[in-house]
């Protein structure tokens, strides 16, 4: 799940990374789909700064990866590297360095209420399954939580 990509944020996400960096924690919006049951277009994720030794696989992480913020999932720590994926993709990422994963997210904010991230359940973890490898499914699934977005109270 890609956030904050336009080419004109290159300072807002070397602001951003500084913040995390320094121990601070910040908001994003989330852009994409490839988080998607947890995650959905349009939550505020807040993300804060962890030392690498404070975060575990399954934690959802903010990832600097090519001049851009990516919030996936962790999958394990490798001596070469950590290794994230999307919950609705189906490869895992190239493995980054620890520094490059910047923060955790600690809280996602909906229009329905806020939660806290999790582990994948069975039913999400197939759930995401669905959504990865059928578009027409996906495609029904953001219509229905777009519509229910709009009907629900600010």
């Amino acid at each position: 799940m890609a956030v904050m990509t336009e080419a004109g944020d290159d300072h807002k996400l070397d602001l951003a990374a500084e913040v995390l960096r320094a121990g601070g924690s910040i908001r994003l919006q989330a852009l994409g789909n490839s988080m998607l049951p947890s995650i959905w277009p349009g939550d505020v994720l807040c993300i804060e700064h962890k030392r690498g030794e404070e975060m575990v696989p399954g934690d959802v992480v903010l990832v600097a990866r090519d001049g851009r913020f990516f919030i996936h999932r962790l999958i394990e720590k490798r001596d070469s590297g950590w290794v994230t994926r999307g919950d609705s993709l189906a490869q895992n990422d190239s493995p980054v360095v620890e520094s490059q994963v910047l923060g955790k997210v600690s809280l996602i904010q909906r229009k329905t209420g806020v939660l806290i991230p999790s582990s994948l359940s069975r039913l999400s973890r197939a759930l995401a399954w669905m959504l990865c490898r059928w578009d027409l499914f996906r495609n029904f699934a953001l219509r229905m939580h777009l519509l229910r977005d709009r009907h629900a109270c600010p």
